[in-house]
């Protein structure tokens, strides 16, 4: 009765899709600062800010949560959205971190090849995320996501087979495992992201 009477805050929307683009944008910069190794560190600082507004449009729903009487869908969904979406540019933004420890001074094909493939999942849930009142966008967007993902493991046990192949450096072998390793949870916190925007259209739909 009440959410008949009461306008639901659509604003939330809005807020879910500027977080999920800077997620997209973050993605396609560490991209290419693993392509631009010489550029890498305006890459990683401009990565940076895109987190750091990612947190503020984060704590900017969360807020609102508490201040809006009807929300669009259930309270518990949108913290948990959110959150889920803030890792992953905070999975993305630590890897760029580490890129700039690590001081790469060139690219690695597995790095390339995992990094290109997290943009096509970020691309993937930020058309989700705009399309989140049309359930079979949604749902199309999320099989995608999820079968990117599994390429990405695919990709991520090539390029460990390929860093300790040989006669590896061993302080090249502890840099780039740590780079898989962060790129290939963020691969699978895409998935994560995935699975609970299908909660949500289901559960609303």
């Amino acid at each position: 009765m009440f959410n008949r009477i009461i306008p639901r805050d659509q604003q939330f929307f809005g807020l879910f899709a500027d977080l999920a683009r800077r997620v997209t944008a973050a993605a396609r910069l560490l991209d290419k600062a693993l392509a631009e190794p010489h550029n890498l560190v305006q890459h990683v600082a401009a990565i940076k800010d895109l987190e750091h507004e990612a947190d503020v449009i984060t704590h900017s729903v969360i807020d609102r949560i508490h201040k809006v009487f009807v929300t669009p869908i259930d309270r518990e969904d949108i913290h948990l959205f959110v959150q889920e979406l803030d890792d992953v540019i905070d999975l993305i933004d630590g890897c760029a971190r580490r890129a700039q420890m690590f001081q790469i001074r060139a690219a690695r094909d597995g790095g390339r090849q995992l990094a290109m493939v997290l943009v096509r999942a970020t691309e993937a849930i930020e058309w989700a995320v705009t399309s989140m009142k049309q359930p079979k966008i949604v749902e199309a967007r999320s099989r995608e996501i999820k079968r990117l993902e599994e390429e990405g493991d695919v990709l991520y046990h090539q390029a460990i087979a390929e860093l300790f192949g040989g006669a590896p450096e061993a302080l090249e072998v502890i840099k780039w495992k740590e780079l898989y390793d962060t790129m290939e949870r963020a691969l699978d916190q895409c998935e994560d992201v995935a699975n609970v925007l299908e909660s949500i259209t289901i559960k609303h739909a």
